[in-house]
């Protein structure tokens, strides 16, 4: 157990303890509301580059799962590894306790070699946050100091992404999915409809590819930066291929039809999220994690919103009018979180039994 300091931007400092691995980072301050889950976030490719505050304050009592394999993917959690930059929370369970836990928090963070520091008073944090914005922070060991690092200005993308193309499943239809730091329970769910899943590098040029359904994934950072994704998808948008896309992948859609994104001052992140359907009464409870979003009024006139967010009015789903191209910046795949809308992935195999019938191959 070893003192440490975590200092934002704003020139705010915290003392706290450690309780992962000790070595001075930064990255950009973003909390999120979630009160379990905690496995899936951490490996969750969206946060490279992120320092993650978690609200709920106790973390770590149930420990974290084995890393067992189904279908070529791991169980428990969203990628192969701890994606985060550090993990900042209030108290630290030194015991955990569940059938299936294997490890300390802590023990896991330490393999991967990832700070985790207890003892700041989080919801005053994320007070912070919520009035200033999300912020630049660093985790401070030894008086190491590593710098303000701000992941906006990478392509985080290429850092999480595959570099060799992979398949899962062995189903009817075959999805070619563009990898930008795509969530395990994405594939999870598609096998679940008769698919076949070839995973291919963010940067991949599926132009003139074989392919049933394209699928462009989640992943961390600014869309804007993505170049070659959007060109490619902007030729995709030109066919009739049934398309899908999840939260980064939901902005990379919109930029290629037209419209463009912005930074919101800090984003969501949780299983609380609701969105609404416009022009009815049904809404859902999803599960989100992006900082980023689309502005529905530069969307074409061909375009229209899917989901709308009910907390602050900002887009969370467009579609086409005419074509089977559809989006959410939401996670409908959850995991961990809420499965309301785990539908749209039927949904989106639906659009391939059509377009497959509709081009005699039924």
């Amino acid at each position: 157990m070893s003192n440490a300091k975590l200092i934002l931007s704003d020139g705010s400092q915290y003392d706290a303890f450690s309780f992962g691995y000790e070595k001075s980072v930064s990255g950009e301050m973003v909390f999120y509301t979630a009160m379990t889950g905690y496995p899936e976030s951490l490996s969750d490719p969206s946060y490279k580059g992120q320092i993650l505050i978690p609200t709920y304050p106790m973390i770590g009592n149930y420990g974290v799962p084995g890393d067992k394999k189904e279908n070529g993917l791991s169980r428990y959690f969203e990628s192969d590894r701890i994606q985060c930059t550090g993990l900042v929370i209030s108290d630290y369970s030194q015991k955990y306790s569940h059938w299936d836990s294997e490890r300390s928090l802590g023990t896991w963070l330490k393999t991967w070699e990832v700070p985790g520091l207890y003892g700041i008073d989080t919801r005053a944090l994320t007070k912070k946050l919520r009035e200033k914005g999300a912020m630049l922070g660093k985790i401070v060991f030894d008086g190491v100091d590593p710098g303000f690092y701000d992941p906006d200005q990478d392509n985080l993308v290429e850092q999480v992404s595959c570099k060799e193309i992979q398949t899962f499943g062995s189903g009817r239809y075959n999805v070619l999915m563009v990898d930008c730091g795509m969530k395990n329970n994405i594939i999870r769910c598609l096998l679940k409809h008769d698919i076949k899943v070839t995973l291919v590098p963010w940067d991949y040029d599926f132009r003139g590819a074989d392919y049933d359904g394209l699928f462009i994934s989640n992943g961390p950072g600014n869309p804007a930066l993505l170049t070659p994704v959007i060109e490619h998808l902007k030729y995709a948008l030109q066919e009739d291929r049934p398309i899908m896309g999840i939260c980064l992948g939901h902005q990379l859609m919109a930029l290629a039809a037209g419209a463009r994104t912005f930074k919101m001052k800090y984003g969501h992140r949780g299983h609380n999220q609701p969105v609404i359907v416009p022009g009815t009464q049904k809404c859902f409870i999803t599960s989100q994690n992006h900082g980023f979003a689309v502005e529905p009024e530069t969307l074409p006139s061909d375009w229209e919103a899917m989901f709308v967010n009910l907390n602050d009015g900002t887009n969370e789903g467009i579609r086409h009018k005419t074509k089977p191209f559809f989006s959410t910046q939401f996670h409908p795949e959850a995991s961990s979180g809420p499965v309301d809308t785990e539908s749209l992935f039927a949904a989106f195999a639906d659009n391939m039994v059509k377009y497959k019938e509709g081009q005699g191959n039924g």
